[in-house]
């Protein structure tokens, strides 16, 4: 795909969603962080059906270790591997407490270090939180990427690092949430909305159904 295209690409997205942002719910980068780490194989509407309840009684790492792990699981067994979520978030939370003031920290690495901490959810919260040109690949983005011709590649490094190369700067702090909010709605996995597709005519998807 050449720059042109690429450009057209975001540009529509843009016009169609100027301000886009994560469905998940938070007030705070540390209701983010748990949220994401809910979120691993988890979709968003469970995530935040859980944190309704949850956030109102523990939302800061303090309230969380208090709350203790054993009540965190019950607000968030319907979450799929709810149990290491819930002792991961409390290891966190005593790592946040013990070695950053309770703050969520604003570095990958320091994020990476992180119990339940990948490199996607310190992508998540580097840009979401604090306005970092950073770009989770998640299944969505992965299957746009390679299915549009944007940014093909075979792992999800290698499509995050074709995508920060390729994607124009000025498009790069919202280019996560157009693509995963465009894979969960339009590309979809089974069946693409070819047909409702804002940028049809710019994929280079060799079977869409219009």
């Amino acid at each position: 795909m050449n720059p042109t295209k690429r450009q057209e690409i975001f540009l529509r997205l843009q016009a169609a969603n100027p301000h886009p942002t994560t469905e998940l719910e938070y007030h705070s980068a540390f209701e983010l962080l748990v949220a994401v780490i809910l979120s691993a194989q988890a979709t968003d509407v469970s995530v935040n059906t859980a944190t309704r309840q949850l956030f109102p009684i523990a939302n800061t790492p303090r309230s969380m270790l208090d709350l203790s792990e054993e009540k965190l699981r019950g607000y968030v067994q319907r979450i799929g591997l709810y149990k290491t979520k819930a002792k991961h978030i409390i290891q966190t939370c005593r790592l946040l407490l013990e070695n950053n003031d309770g703050k969520v920290p604003q570095t990958r690495e320091a994020l990476e270090a992180l119990p339940g901490v990948g490199r996607k959810t310190a992508s998540v919260v580097l840009n979401t939180a604090f306005g970092q040109p950073t770009i989770a690949v998640d299944t969505h983005i992965f299957r746009v990427s390679n299915r549009t011709g944007l940014a093909p590649g075979k792992t999800t490094l290698e499509v995050e690092q074709k995508l920060l190369k390729f994607v124009p700067d000025k498009f790069k702090h919202d280019a996560h949430h157009w693509l995963i909010l465009h894979g969960r709605y339009i590309c979809q996995a089974r069946k693409p909305k070819c047909g409702i597709c804002s940028i049809v005519d710019l994929c280079e998807y060799r079977h869409k159904e219009i």
